[in-house]
């Protein structure tokens, strides 16, 4: 918990106006959310600037740095770079809850916000499902062969003509047509 404290920002203490806030996010951070297993290491830098007014305080996240990541098809570890904005209001109101994933209200008293949870999250979204290695980013996938005939290229010196000959030649193949959709096929042959 003493980690978490590191990521408070004193809103009660501050004045309308605007308002800026650094926090640095390394390896304990991940640590203490129980991420190893996916961020080997991680050297971030997390500026946030705050617009607080009479009703609202906005809050301009801008993230900046790296996170050590390992390869899904060679398991080898490479650093990936990170540099994402978000934006976050916090409204005053009766009580404090999360209005949407982006809108927060606090009551008036609240004497500060934890942005712990927040910047995990951000940074969790911002880090690809597929964490490819960039020596390997320019070889295709095996999916990609996995289905023969699924790449189709039209090249832009087709005239229209030849496309529509092309989609014929496909509607004419003895495929066995669903009877759900043979009706809408004769309405379409109509036109």
């Amino acid at each position: 918990m003493k980690l978490l404290r590191n990521y408070n920002i004193d809103i009660i203490k501050l004045k309308d106006g605007r308002h800026a806030f650094h926090f640095e996010v390394g390896d304990d951070f991940f640590k203490f959310y129980e991420a190893e297993d996916w961020v080997n290491g991680s050297k971030i830098s997390v500026n946030v600037s705050l617009n607080k007014t009479a009703s609202v305080i906005e809050a301009d996240y801008v993230f900046a740095g790296t996170v050590r990541l390992t390869c899904d098809r060679s398991l080898e570890e490479f650093d990936h770079p990170l540099g994402f904005t978000e934006k976050v209001i916090y409204k005053y109101g009766p009580i404090e809850q999360e209005i949407s994933e982006d809108v927060f209200m606090i009551t008036r008293d609240t004497p500060s916000i934890n942005i712990a949870q927040l910047v995990y999250e951000f940074i969790l979204l911002a880090i690809p499902a597929k964490k490819i290695h960039p020596d390997y980013e320019e070889e295709m996938d095996d999916e990609a062969f996995d289905e023969e005939g699924s790449i189709v290229y039209l090249s832009e010196d087709l005239e229209s003509e030849e496309i529509e000959e092309l989609e014929e030649e496909e509607e004419n193949t003895d495929k066995p047509v669903d009877p759900r959709w043979e009706i809408l096929n004769k309405l379409k042959k109509k036109d």
